[in-house]
């Protein structure tokens, strides 16, 4: 794990324990070239990788040709208007109007041991890295400097690159794009796998072959959104989940992004990842600077369970708060399900009584408990309490829910206002919308300008305040609407374009503080379910709402797609009721607890009306839980079989690192041919360890080593009664 100047050669080598990334730069120009990234590769001098080994054809050289060269050359940051038509990396208005820009290198800096970068605010940022390079550079024309930083860590693959612009020029300019990433590799007829879907359908897999030209996935909607995320793969095309090379690219950060793959007319891949430049225009003054965000980047040549499990340890390591990422989660019941807005004290009292008897830690109080809120349309931004429900009063009531032994938590929308509120009415101008139009209402209600200070110190002291009068443990933070007409009566017109970037600062300037007021609580966001799940959010939140759809055999995919880059510690995974209230689909309790196994367990269904039978059932699923929560906290994920492949079943392990226990899942949604047994390869397991195998599908416990698990497979007989999931339970016996 080093990186290196080699003088000699004008290189950069960056190597983690199994990855090599390596930068040139030219002799003449400064021109900063990607050379190659991938497997860990010994040798030094890698120039000729470049093409321009021992050839003349550097503008230094033939200065006649500079268009072809920088049409052709593999830019680690690409600048624009200066000959390389390819997407540019940024965008640059400087004072007259011109918006030509190309960085040369200028020097760098190796900075050991926990660096991190100066973000703007509150910027997530992956922390206890071991080593970062800094290339320095600048637009010797424009006057302005840019800094490359690559990262990496002791115990991880994985390698964070990010940027940051300094205008050093004597002028203001305008940053219309800043991309954090671009990299130009060998194009070797790879596939490309993004998460797309919309509400209740987030994040399912799409795997195609990467088209000609330019494909874009991206968010315009003020968040990371349902319908896309900012994460995706290129991969050989055969690549599966063991094996090929796979590269996996993630953005850290929480609003609008761009994803961009171009298929060059040489035949060579480009990628770049960062900020949406729609709607994206930030005002820099002299000596001011703009950082873009993170980017995570792992390569695998294990396949796609690789490059999952590099992700998971290192946002588990190195981005999740610490206090929070390997402590026992809460197992909650939330009330929204199962009274929606009409509830009072005694039915959360009610609900609480019944969710203690079943072993569960905590109850939340969603959506309804402020203001005059009995349905979607009034009293968001009120943060006081509704005593026509609560009313004991909120303190009295957590103290009675403690008394009963759960902790309490509260649900917020902490960035939006209805237009019908004491808030609205005393501060219209607080909402983002442009004057003399009539702005688009979602759910009924407006965003707050986050931009504006003053919006800000509302919202924290608004839950601070609340938090501050009783014993809250928890809160789900919760944004149910997309951001449409930007206008704010706060920002200027020479700032006016910076306003969905400043939103999502604000977002999280208002988290991180509340973090340090109150370090206990446990923040848990969600987004109209799961239109914010990226990984910026878990800097703040250790677990994220996955999506509203709970039915278990939709969460199948979600699930699935969520675990391709996400710990399955932040998947927030539910059991609700039969009929589910989405799709309306019936499903056994036993499928439905063990689906929500697969992330931190929670319940979300009116429990006071279950019978006996089915209390005791769900009780019994809940100690189960406990007994493999160590393994969801900090186990190693594999993907056995798809239903989004296979159309049949569904099946995943989690086994622990030291290879003793793992728990293995099974979900067959429809039926099998002739209703034969399957028999499944599992994975991971220690070849030469003895285990014992436990599951309800058996009469008795079987022992199987490791070797002829993973070879020659696990038999499932065929079960008629509840066989929709099985779940195997093993314990290594003997090493």
């Amino acid at each position: 794990m080093s990186i290196r100047y080699l003088s000699e050669y004008k290189l950069f080598k960056i190597d983690t324990l199994r990855t090599s990334y390596i930068i040139s730069i030219t002799d003449t120009e400064g021109f900063i070239a990607h050379v190659y990234y991938g497997k860990l590769i010994s040798d030094d001098d890698t120039n000729y990788l470049l093409r321009t080994y021992d050839n003349h054809w550097l503008p230094s050289e033939l200065p006649q040709e500079r268009l072809n060269f920088m049409n052709m050359f593999p830019f680690e940051f690409c600048g624009d208007n200066t000959g390389d038509f390819r997407e540019n990396s940024i965008e640059i208005e400087d004072c007259n109007g011109n918006n030509a820009v190309l960085f040369t290198y200028d020097g760098y800096e190796i900075i050991k041991n926990g660096f991190n970068r100066n973000h703007e605010d509150l910027m997530p940022s992956l922390y206890n890295k071991s080593e970062t390079l800094v290339i320095y550079a600048s637009d010797k024309v424009l006057g302005i400097k840019l800094k490359l930083y690559y990262s990496i860590f002791d115990d991880n693959d994985a390698i964070v690159r990010s940027a940051e612009i300094v205008n050093t020029s004597d002028a203001p300019i305008y940053l219309n794009k800043m991309y954090s990433v671009c990299i130009d590799m060998e194009n070797y007829d790879y596939d490309m796998i993004s998460l797309h879907g919309n509400w209740g359908r987030e994040r399912k897999i799409e795997r195609y072959r990467i088209p000609a030209g330019e494909h874009r996935i991206s968010s315009t909607r003020g968040r990371s959104s349902h319908q896309a995320n900012p994460f995706v793969a290129i991969l050989d095309s055969n690549a599966d989940q063991n094996r090929g090379d796979v590269y996996g690219f993630n953005l850290v950060y929480s609003g609008n992004f761009t994803a961009v793959s171009e298929i060059t007319q040489f035949g060579e891949l480009r990628y770049s990842m960062g900020i949406n430049p729609h709607n994206f225009r930030y005002h820099l003054d002299v000596n001011e600077s703009f950082s873009a965000p993170e980017v995570v980047l792992v390569y695998s040549d294990c396949g796609i369970g690789g490059m999952s499990r590099t992700y998971h340890d290192l946002y588990r390591k190195h981005l999740i708060n610490p206090d929070f990422v390997f402590k026992k989660r809460p197992l909650l019941i939330n009330n929204w399900e199962a009274t929606y807005f009409d509830f009072d004290d005694e039915k959360i009292l009610s609900i609480a009584r019944k969710a203690k008897s079943i072993g569960l830690d905590m109850i939340v109080m969603d959506d309804g408990w402020f203001g005059t809120r009995n349905d979607p349309n009034t009293s968001l931004g009120d943060w006081f309490v509704n005593e026509n429900k609560i009313k004991c009063g909120l303190p009295e009531l957590v103290r009675r829910i403690n008394d009963i032994g759960l902790d309490f938590g509260l649900w917020f929308e902490p960035e939006m206002v209805s237009p019908v509120s004491m808030l609205n009415s005393m501060h219209p101008d607080w909402a983002i919308k442009i004057e003399g139009r009539e702005p688009a209402l979602e759910r009924n209600q407006l965003v707050l300008d986050l931009s504006n200070p003053e919006v800000r110190e509302y919202i924290f002291n608004s839950i601070k305040n609340i938090i501050s009068s009783c014993n809250i443990k928890y809160i789900k933070w919760d944004m149910n609407r997309q951001l449409t007409d930007l206008g704010s009566s706060y920002l200027d017109k020479e700032h006016i374009g910076e306003l969905s970037h400043r939103f999502v600062m604000g977002v999280y300037e208002i988290q991180g503080r509340l973090l340090k007021e109150f370090p206990y609580l446990f923040i848990e966001n969600c987004s109209s379910g799961g239109a914010r799940f990226d990984p910026a959010m878990l800097y703040y939140s250790p677990q994220i709402w996955a999506s509203d759809d709970t039915d278990a055999i939709e969460r199948l995919s979600i699930q699935e797609g969520t675990a391709l880059c996400y710990p399955l510690s932040t998947i927030s995974c539910h059991v609700s009721v039969s009929p589910n209230e989405v799709v309306g689909r019936c499903t056994p309790m036993y499928t439905r607890s063990k689906v929500a196994s697969f992330g931190t367990f929670g319940c979300e269904l009116d429990i006071t009306k279950l019978n006996d039978i089915e209390l005791a059932e769900l009780k019994e699923h809940i100690e189960d839980y406990k007994n493999i929560s160590d393994l969801v906290l900090s186990g190693d994920y594999y993907r056995i079989s798809s239903y989004n492949d296979n159309q049949t079943h569904d099946s995943w392990m989690i086994i622990s690192k030291d290879k003793q226990k793992a728990v293995f899942t099974l979900v067959q949604v429809a039926a099998r041919h002739n209703n034969r047994e399957l028999k499944i390869r599992l994975k991971g397991l220690n070849p030469d360890y003895l285990y014992k195998i436990s599951s309800p599908l058996y009469k008795e416990d079987i022992l199987l080593h490791g070797n002829v698990l993973m070879n020659a497979g696990l038999v499932i007989p065929y079960a008629r009664k509840d066989f929709l999931t099985r779940e195997f339970i093993l314990n290594a016996v003997k090493c």
